[in-house]
């Protein structure tokens, strides 16, 4: 009783007199006054979780609030970023209280913060934040910026630098871009929602250099300065995260909440085309069930028909769990915040075809609390999940109020507690940092490969680190530990192109299709690798290499492009399969203009009646 009246007590503070308790100056809710949330503590009790896990309460506000986005940095500590400016009428966001990237700390081990610091306070539109390469990026439309700490005392070393800019402004406030998280290649990648068109580019730079982008996943190269579309579609991505292979997944709203991540493919969309011409389909959500009872999708926040499927259609945070406290079944399962069932959904991750399906699964946490708007969920150094929640009666749609003064973050552990003190993983040998590669909670894996591709760019010999790496790539009996490797291999800079194209003949389905992605990464892979590629397209067994073989058409060379084509549309076995005839059709779709007859010949020995009737539309002129 104590701790909810004074949890009453400073919700009445904040309503009436936000910056006396911290909160950033011009901070104000617009939500009815006679309208609270519950205390923090009092909303953790509606938590309800499987058999053998807890919930505790790692922050709450006042000491957090509006809590959008959260990452990790290699000392084990939550960076948070938090989004005052969020306008209630859903864009443009032009409140005028400044958004801000904390940092949070846990040196006890009990699941409650130990320290906070304010990093930085002069962000807008603030959406994503992550540390890597000797600062902090972060999303703030319509800018990604680089907020520079090479000593690393988390204090700014200068002012921010605009990286790229032309992001959709937020005139529609919900679809920005989002998500930060550093792929296994190396690249920075994020989300960017369909409701507004994105010009991105260098600062200055004329629209003949920018990209052209209205939805889909992106990524950016933090030293080769190089920024691309990874795919394009769906309504707004929200979520993103790689499994145990380095099969990315992303969440989404409305048109399907999940979705593989295919190089080069274009996704169903909301409404809208994206700007590729002639794509004659559109690949669809890779999940076989939807969270909502269907029809109408703008009625499926509430009901008991929708609370049976899993609460509606609105989906944020996508976390594949690759820690190591919580149970095996739960490792490689996708796990997503459903914003308006006010619980997590999780889907089961199934190789299907050339690619994979999501089952349903029973859903992992639900909250009593309707205040409940969960936004992320990351795994941490000790196993343990954090869940961030906005806190707030609205969402996206709503256009009426804001309450910007609450937010929580929770953490979510199974048996006893693993304590982790004293992280600091920037202070290991390479050595020490090759070992990381072993480890079975991916957090680990990830910061250590990360922190290797650093020090590679800085200049630093790692010969050693990289025979250590060949070694597990060669050696390790487990291909998970041969692709974490192969990544760090790839984004440190030890591996040449022969190295990869010895893999192409690896007898693991995951090795020889990484070895195919990396072999095009830059656009140029040599003319053997070209013809390598035809061979594995006429003879490989696996569909999943059949599938990158066909994404890696669009990085190809248009000359070098046919002779794989033509050995992939032998398959009759690939005609029905949900990926790869449309695949095969991206890539050979500019081939068409260029040789008539060859683009004839190939119609009429083509085993895939969509690649027959696209290239026959195609040589009609259709569009």
């Amino acid at each position: 009783m104590k701790s909810l009246l004074l949890g009453i007590l400073v919700l009445a503070q904040a309503a009436q007199d936000p910056e006396s308790l911290g909160y950033p100056k011009g901070t104000k809710n617009t939500e009815n006054p006679k309208n609270v949330p519950l205390p923090p503590e009092e909303a953790l009790k509606r938590i309800t979780l499987p058999e053998g896990f807890r919930a505790s309460l790692f922050a709450g506000e006042p000491s957090v609030a509006q809590p959008i986005s959260m990452s990790f940095d290699e000392r084990g500590r939550l960076w948070v970023g938090e989004c005052y400016s969020y306008e209630s009428s859903g864009g443009p966001w032009n409140q005028p209280v400044r958004d801000r990237i904390l940092i949070f700390e846990d040196t006890a081990g009990d699941g409650k913060f130990s320290s906070r610091k304010v990093f930085w306070d002069g962000a807008r539109n603030l959406t994503s934040v992550l540390p890597g390469f000797g600062g902090v990026w972060a999303c703030s439309t319509p800018n990604l910026v680089f907020i520079p700490d090479a000593n690393r005392d988390d204090v700014p070393d200068a002012e921010p630098v605009v990286i790229l800019d032309g992001w959709n402004d937020g005139k529609i406030g919900h679809c920005v871009f989002n998500g930060l998280q550093w792929g296994p290649d190396g690249w920075l990648y994020g989300n960017q929602g369909i409701q507004g068109e994105s010009k991105v580019g260098k600062p200055g730079a004329p629209d003949s250099e920018r990209v052209k982008f209205n939805g889909g996943i992106w990524r950016y190269h933090p030293t080769k300065t190089v920024f691309e579309v990874v795919c394009e579609g769906t309504t707004n991505p929200w979520g993103l995260d790689w499994d145990d292979h380095g099969q990315a997944f992303f969440t989404n709203c409305v048109i399907g909440h999940l979705w593989h991540v295919i190089p080069g493919a274009h996704y169903e969309r909301m409404y809208g085309k994206d700007y590729t011409p002639n794509t004659y389909g559109l690949l669809k959500s890779c999940s076989d069930h939807v969270h909502y009872a269907g029809k109408d999708w703008t009625k499926s926040r509430t009901g008991p028909e929708h609370d049976a499927m899993g609460g509606g259609h609105a989906h944020a945070g996508a976390m594949i769990y690759l820690g190591d406290t919580w149970p095996q079944t739960y490792r490689n399962s996708i796990m997503m915040v459903n914003i308006h069932g006010h619980r997590v959904n999780s889907d089961l991750l199934e190789r299907r075809g050339s690619g994979y399906v999501g089952r349903h699964g029973p859903d992992f946490l639900r909250s009593g609390d309707e205040w409940f708007r969960g936004l992320n969920l990351k795994y941490g150094p000790d196993g343990g999940v954090y869940l961030s929640d906005w806190s707030d009666v609205g969402e996206c749609h709503d256009t009426n109020s804001v309450h910007r003064t609450s937010g929580r973050i929770y953490k979510i552990a199974y048996g006893t507690p693993k304590v982790v003190k004293d992280l600091d993983l920037s202070k290991n040998s390479d050595l020490d940092l090759v070992a990381y590669q072993l480890h079975a909670n991916d957090w680990y894996v990830r910061q250590a490969r990360r922190l290797l591709q650093e020090r590679a760019a800085a200049g630093r010999n790692l010969s050693e680190a990289h025979a250590a790496l060949r070694k597990i790539l060669k050696e390790n009996p487990e291909v998970t530990r041969k692709l974490r490797a192969l990544w760090a291999l790839h984004s440190s800079g030890g591996l040449a192109e022969k190295d990869l194209a010895a893999l192409l003949d690896h007898d693991n389905e995951h090795v020889r299709s990484w070895a195919v992605r990396l072999l095009v990464d830059d656009r140029n892979p040599p003319a053997t690798t070209s013809e390598k590629f035809a061979a594995m397209a006429a003879g490989d067994p696996s569909p999943l290499v059949r599938l990158f073989l066909a994404s890696a058409l669009q990085r190809m060379p248009l000359a070098a492009r046919w002779a794989v084509v033509e050995s992939l549309a032998k398959h009759a076995e690939d005609a029905e399969d949900p990926g790869l005839p449309l695949m095969i059709w991206y890539g050979t779709e500019p081939l068409v203009a260029t040789d008539l007859a060859r683009a004839s010949k190939l119609a009429a020995d083509s085993k895939i009646p969509l690649l027959r009737q696209s290239i026959a539309r195609r040589m009609a002129g259709g569009n």
